[in-house]
Parts: structure tokens; C-alpha cells; sequence
């Protein structure tokens, strides 16, 4: 096998491996510079594989149509270096349709000329036999575009090189990397075609492609080349909210954000980076000694600046970077602007304080107004039950009206008197303390503080309870249970009729009923004693005719009896009156057990017979 075989050989391997670098980036065909990294290998790969077809061809005719070939890549490899560079470093997104044309003109015209040449001669001017039948057969005379071309291509490479210095010098270690195997990719043809520009025979600048192809390959694999550009880094780096500062292992800034510009305006002032942080953060001396500490951990810390003429506050953290190695390669400084988070802090605690003055106040207020309001609506009370016990016939109109003053006056003492309860215990102004009480006692007192009222409507007030029952029970909480039921039951039962308070001993637990003929209740308030939440939320609760008195006290006997572990349950039929029922926590003598148990008993044999 002789030499020309061999050099076709190796740049069909050239090509193979420039085609395996378009196919790697056609895998990140998303991003715009992979898509110029795949134009470009073709680019390079059909110069090589139609060199190769020149070296082995033996006529003229053979080494015209292998120049066709080539010239489909040759004129545009360059330009596309030049297009991905301006691509990769971001440089003037506004104007890159112009760039694009403007890179690509003279490729074209080469392009077409290279098409047209056999009428003009400006790219070949004369195709000559090799002495001794040398590598390529036809030696090419150069015409006066190639010359242009040529000038062309190293301009833009060169221009391409210079594009890449000022953005490595600012660029994080990982794009530096991936800048130096661009610049390399670049540098490897051109340096082989110079050597063909200065009197080589053979063309070597298909071989430099090949080597480019191999360094882009290990810039794919080793430096992540086509993962995430450049251009997104810094676009993420300059536009994050956060201010971002990059130190060298040197404690030099080797570059920052915009953000961080705003807090340090030094950083805007120095020219050339890199640069001491001792020259540029020197009025900041807690930051410069977290900076230079040599302990190589991670730090977090907080930082306040004096920035036109106001205070700001930051969360800064202190990032140690790493290359492959244990020891650090540089450091990052970021600064989260917290200030306004302080600010709403600030508003919020203020805020907070007034609102607990407000509260407070609106504690004693509430206070103040309902003994204000109880005291003379109590006297009133007395005056109207002194007055009605000698009514006068002589007006029955005036006497009805002062019947119905007098009850309006009494439910609201007893809604003032049942608020007043409430928003004590609600306030933690009344201690629970539950202790042993007999209710035997307790319901004996409650009925005689009713008696006056059942008697003034010949009401027959009854009492079936056991004396040795026991309720584990705060008393003036009790005393309010009973108050509450034993109220609603003598208003809303009729003249004549009766009221029954009993109560046994089932489990650990002591039933309490309260029984009466009366009307019975509404749909509305059986609906709210159904409701779980406190049924404050309709306005006029509480003063919608004579029921919403009821009703507030329902509400609140219900609650002080789930402070007590117990609950409160009803059954009511409209017109045959209603019934109450009540749990505590109590506790009964043996003997009391053992006739709950015959009882019990007694009813389940009656009921299987």
C-alpha cells in the first residue's frame, strides 16, 4: 500500500471522527452553539473526505470533481468558528442576523467563484503535473481570490482569538476550560495550513481538522463544551437578584455581578480584573477578614451597609470552589438583600404592639361597659317586678305595653349577664376548678332562684335526684348551666304547665335532664346547637327577638360543659315542649349502682317477654 493510500486512509478516519463530533452535538441540537459546532464538522468533514478523494485521484478530471468536494466545506469552516464564537461569548445579540451575513459573504462568493472558476480562473488560475508522480498528481496554480480567501479566513480566526481574551479573563474555571479547547480546536488547522501556505506540496490542513475533532470530543466529555454555554452562565451570573462575587485562591476578584456593583460601588471603579479584594472591599473590614481566613469551611453571616444615605442588611455565604482536587481553587461570595424582609419585620412587630394595646384596652373597655350596662339594667328589673306585682286595670293598653317593656328589660339583663360570663371565660378571667359538689344541692338552689318567676306563671317546678349523686364539676359554672336551662324552659312554657330536673348515674358519667310541656324550639336554634363553631358569625345574633337570648345562653352552657369533658344534646317537638339533656363527670354510692343495675335488668327481661 503505498503513501497516497495511506494518507486517504487517515483522513477518512479524520472525517469519521469529525462526523462522531456532529453527532455528539447533535444530541444538544437545543442549544444554538451545538448547532453551529455540527455545521462546522461537516464543514471540515467534507474537506477532508474530498482531499482524500484528491490524493488517490489519478486525472485531472478526478482531482476537479475531489476539489468540488472540498469546496463545499473549505470556504465556510472558518466562518462558522467565527459565528460560534460570537455565539459563545454573547457578543452583540441585536445585530447577529447582520454579523451572520456579513461572516458569511466572502464564503459565499468563494463558494460560487470556486462553482464557476473554469470561466474566470480567479481561485485556480493552472493545474499542473506533480514532478515524479508526487502526492497530490496536479500540483494547483493559486489565482487571485485565493489569496483574498485565504487572507479572509486567518483575519477571522484571529479575530476570534482576541473575541475569547477578555471574556476568559473574566470567565469561572470551568468556562476558561472550555475557551482554551475552542481556541485549540482553531489553532491545530490553522497552524497546518500556514505550513502549506509557505511552500509545502501537501496539504496537511485535513489532518489539523481531524485534530480539532479529537479536542472538541474531550472538550464534549471532559468540560461539558455543549451542556450549558458560556453566554447562559453569564446571562444566569449578571442577572441574578443576588450579588455574586468570584475570588481567586489568591483572595483576588476575578469577577462579579451587577447586583454586586449595587453594594459594592467600588467594584465598578476598577478597571482590569483581576484585582486585590483588600484594594476594593477595604471598607469593609468584617467581609475582607471572613474573606482571607485561611480555615477553608463554608461561612454564613450577616452584613449591613450604608448605601444612599439608607440601611441595608444581607445574608452573605462564603462558598469554597474546587477543582478535581481537595484544596480550593477560588471562593464565591453571594448576598441576599434581606432589607425589606427586615423592614416588613419591623412593621409587623409594630403592629403587633398596637395591637395589643388595642387589645388590652378593648379588655377593659368590654369590662367597664358590661358592669356599666348590667348595674341599671338590673335596677330596672327590680323596679319593673316591684311595679307588676300591683298592676292597674284602669289602662289595660298601658298595662300591656309595660308588660312587654318589663320582659324586654329582663331578657337583656340576662343576655348581658350571659355575655358578660362568656367573654370572662373567654378571657381567662374565670379559673376553672372543678371540684365535688352534690347536685342534689346545686339543683335545689337553682330551682328555688327560679321559683319566683314559675310561680308568677303557676308553673309546677319538680326534682327526682338522687341525694348521693356526685358531679366532679366547677360551681359557678354549673350554676350557670342550670340557670340557663331552667330560664329558657319557664319562658317558653305556657301557664299551668310543669318543668321536671332528673338525673342517673350511667358509666363514669352523670346525666342531667331538664323537662318541660312548653312550645318546644325552633328549626333555626336546633340547627345552631347542631353547629360545631360558636354561631357568632351572623350579625344580630344575639338580638334578633326573644330566642336569640336563648340562644346565647344554649351556647355557652354547651361550651362550659366541653370544658368539662361533657355535652349537651336535645329532643323538642313543636308544641309538646323540649328536652335537655347534660353529662358531667361525677361519681355515686354502691348502693345507687346496684339499682341502676337491677333496673337495668328488670328492663331487659320486661322487654324480652
Amino acid at each position: 500500500m503505498d503513501t497516497r493510500q495511506w494518507m486517504s486512509i487517515l483522513l477518512c478516519f479524520a472525517t469519521a471522527i469529525m462526523l462522531f463530533v456532529s453527532f455528539l452535538s447533535y444530541r444538544k441540537r437545543h442549544l444554538q452553539v451545538a448547532r453551529t459546532m455540527i455545521y462546522m464538522m461537516i464543514a471540515a468533514s467534507c474537506y477532508s473526505l474530498g482531499y482524500a478523494f484528491e490524493i488517490v485521484s489519478e486525472s485531472l478530471s478526478g482531482i476537479k470533481l475531489s476539489l468540488q468536494i472540498e469546496y463545499l466545506g473549505i470556504p465556510f469552516v472558518s466562518a462558522f468558528w467565527l459565528l460560534l464564537v460570537i455565539q459563545f461569548t454573547g457578543l452583540a445579540a441585536r445585530y447577529r442576523k447582520w454579523l451572520t451575513f456579513l461572516v458569511f459573504l466572502v464564503p459565499t462568493v468563494t463558494f460560487l467563484l470556486h462553482l464557476t472558476n473554469e470561466w474566470h480562473h480567479l481561485v485556480y488560475a493552472e493545474y499542473i503535473p506533480s514532478i515524479n508522480y508526487s502526492v497530490p498528481v496536479f500540483t494547483t496554480i493559486k489565482g487571485p481570490w485565493y489569496a483574498v480567501h485565504a487572507i479572509y479566513n486567518y483575519t477571522i480566526l484571529l479575530l476570534g482569538i482576541l473575541l475569547f481574551i477578555p471574556m476568559y479573563l473574566r470567565a469561572m474555571p470551568i468556562v476558561r476550560k472550555q475557551i482554551v479547547v475552542l481556541i485549540l480546536g482553531a489553532a491545530a488547522p490553522m497552524l497546518c495550513n500556514i505550513v502549506y501556505m509557505f511552500g509545502q506540496i501537501i496539504d496537511l490542513t485535513p489532518f489539523g481538522f481531524a485534530v480539532s475533532g479529537v479536542v472538541y470530543a474531550w472538550g464534549i466529555f471532559r468540560f461539558r463544551l455543549l451542556r450549558l454555554t458560556p453566554l447562559a452562565y453569564a446571562k444566569m451570573f449578571d442577572t441574578i437578584r443576588d450579588g455574586v462575587i468570584l475570588l481567586d485562591y489568591e483572595d483576588q476578584i476575578v469577577n462579579h455581578n451587577h447586583a454586586a456593583e449595587d453594594i459594592f460601588p467600588e467594584l465598578g471603579l476598577a478597571k482590569l480584573l483581576p484585582v486585590l479584594s483588600a484594594d476594593v472591599l477595604s471598607a469593609c473590614p468584617e467581609l475582607l477578614t471572613r474573606i482571607v481566613s485561611r480555615e477553608y469551611r463554608d461561612d454564613r453571616f450577616s452584613l449591613q451597609r450604608l448605601l444612599n444615605g439608607q440601611q441595608r442588611y444581607y445574608i452573605c455565604s462564603l462558598t469554597y470552589i474546587y477543582d478535581t482536587g481537595a484544596a480550593p481553587i477560588g471562593k464565591m461570595v453571594m448576598f441576599n438583600d434581606i432589607t425589606e424582609l427586615k423592614e416588613n419585620e419591623e412593621r409587623l412587630r409594630e403592629k403587633s404592639e398596637r395591637l395589643s394595646r388595642l387589645n388590652t384596652f378593648k379588655d377593659k373597655l368590654f369590662t367597664v361597659m358590661a358592669h356599666d350596662i348590667r348595674d341599671p339594667i338590673a335596677l330596672i328589673v327590680s323596679l319593673t317586678e316591684l311595679l307588676v306585682e300591683e298592676p292597674t286595670d284602669s289602662d289595660i293598653a298601658s298595662a300591656e305595653v309595660f308588660q312587654e317593656i318589663r320582659r324586654q328589660v329582663r331578657d337583656t339583663f340576662h343576655l348581658v349577664d350571659n355575655l358578660l360570663d362568656w367573654y370572662r371565660s373567654q378571657n381567662g378571667e374565670v379559673a376553672f376548678r372543678p371540684a365535688a359538689w352534690n347536685l342534689q344541692q346545686v339543683a335545689r338552689q337553682a330551682l328555688s332562684i327560679a321559683g319566683a318567676r314559675a310561680a308568677m306563671k303557676n308553673l309546677t317546678l319538680t326534682e327526682q335526684i338522687d341525694e348521693r349523686l356526685t358531679v366532679n364539676a366547677d360551681k359557678e359554672m354549673l350554676d350557670l348551666i342550670f340557670r340557663n336551662l331552667l330560664s329558657n324552659a319557664i319562658k317558653y312554657t305556657d301557664i299551668g304547665g310543669r318543668i321536671e330536673l332528673s338525673a342517673f348515674f350511667e358509666g363514669d358519667w352523670v346525666k342531667v335532664s331538664v323537662s318541660d310541656n312548653g312550645s318546644g324550639i325552633d328549626e333555626e336554634t336546633a340547627q345552631m346547637l347542631r353547629h360545631d363553631e360558636m354561631y357568632f358569625k351572623e350579625p344580630g345574633f344575639a338580638s334578633r327577638e326573644a330566642s336569640g337570648n336563648m340562644r346565647f345562653g344554649l351556647v355557652l352552657t354547651r361550651e362550659f360543659l366541653r370544658m368539662h369533658g361533657g355535652s349537651l344534646s336535645f329532643n323538642s317537638s313543636p308544641g309538646q315542649g323540649s328536652t335537655f339533656i347534660f353529662t358531667l363527670p361525677g361519681s355515686v354510692g354502691r348502693e345507687v349502682q346496684i339499682e341502676n343495675e337491677r333496673s337495668a335488668v328488670i328492663a331487659n327481661e320486661s322487654h324480652i317477654s
